[in-house]
């Protein structure tokens, strides 16, 4: 790849005569009139809620692009807050007020649920799971495990009954939010089928608008969900090894593998060239796969003007 592939990357937004945004992990949140929001997705990466220094080229278009199209299909389920994608980077959104937990929904037994059971845990978020099974294996049902919404740090499991006590939801909301991510993650799970893919877990965030469920940030993403070949699962499982996949879980064990996964105390490590460019290359084959469309890159040599022009239109 040529070096102007790697510089291109988006690792930091700003619009003239606009606020600084607010700045997550991998988005900058600019607030627009008319409750309206301009989310830029960057090239920013992030593991173990740690952003790594190196960013992906092109992973923030290849994730909104992505978002939209998932965002159109979960339409038919329930309300979304896309509005428009003006640049490939740029999402128009409906300002909803976030609800304060991140929906997990969990097909199979990976990455962070198998770490639990195999140190012998037999619950995760309230979420009773049996004895016998084995990494990657396909769960009975599927099952929630939300998680807190840490603005700094580590998001924490909490169950249902902590979300309730806790006042973050209401009773009736709750209901709502379980049947709304279990009738996403069904719709995710056919749409990936009909591609050849298994969706084994994702993560939804919801927000409230007029007193509207709505479902808000990135859905069905490699950043948000696992993904493995349908056809090479079972051959992987007989001779118990991994299924190939297609998501984020390929840099956080790259990450482990050079002794880093997000403790106090460790130091980043350094992102080679070969590593980002495979992140990459995972990302657009998943794109490319789920949507049947190509990607292809779009460069934009001054970005802050471009994004000031559309913030100044909407």
């Amino acid at each position: 790849m040529s070096a102007t592939f790697f510089e291109s990357c988006l690792v930091d937004t700003r619009a003239k005569g606009f606020p600084e945004p607010y700045k997550g992990k991998v988005r900058d949140v600019y607030e627009l009139k008319n409750d309206k929001l301009a989310i830029v997705v960057t090239d920013r990466i992030s593991a173990f809620d740690h952003i790594m220094a190196e960013a992906i080229p092109f992973k923030g278009q290849i994730l909104n692009r992505l978002a939209a199209y998932f965002m159109q299909k979960a339409a038919s389920v329930m309300p979304v807050h896309l509005l428009s994608m003006p640049h490939p980077n740029v999402t128009i959104a409906r300002k909803c007020e976030a609800v304060p937990v991140e929906i997990v929904v969990r097909g199979y037994l990976a990455g962070h649920a198998w770490r639990v059971y195999k140190d012998g845990g037999r619950t995760l978020c309230g979420a009773k799971l049996p004895d016998g099974l084995k990494q990657f294996d396909k769960l009975p049902s599927p099952i929630l495990t939300p998680t807190t919404k840490a603005k700094k740090g580590h998001d924490e499991d909490i169950s249902p009954d902590e979300i309730l006590k806790k006042g973050l939801v209401t009773p009736d909301r709750w209901i709502e939010i379980e049947a709304k991510a279990l009738s996403l993650f069904e719709m995710g799970t056919k749409t990936a089928a009909e591609k050849g893919l298994i969706l084994a877990d994702t993560k939804y965030e919801f927000g409230i608008w007029n007193n509207e469920l709505m479902l808000i940030d990135e859905v069905h993403t490699p950043d948000s969900s696992r993904y493995y070949y349908a056809e090479s699962y079972e051959e992987a499982k007989k001779m118990g090894t991994q299924p190939e996949q297609l998501s984020k879980e390929f840099l956080r064990e790259w990450l482990m593998s050079q002794g880093f996964s997000g403790q106090k105390g460790q130091k980043n490590p350094t992102l080679p060239e070969d590593v980002r460019l495979d992140v990459y290359n995972k990302y657009k084959i998943l794109f490319e796969l789920l949507t049947g469309e190509t990607f292809t890159p779009v460069y934009t040599n001054n970005f802050e003007t471009t994004l000031s022009e559309i913030l100044s239109r909407e």
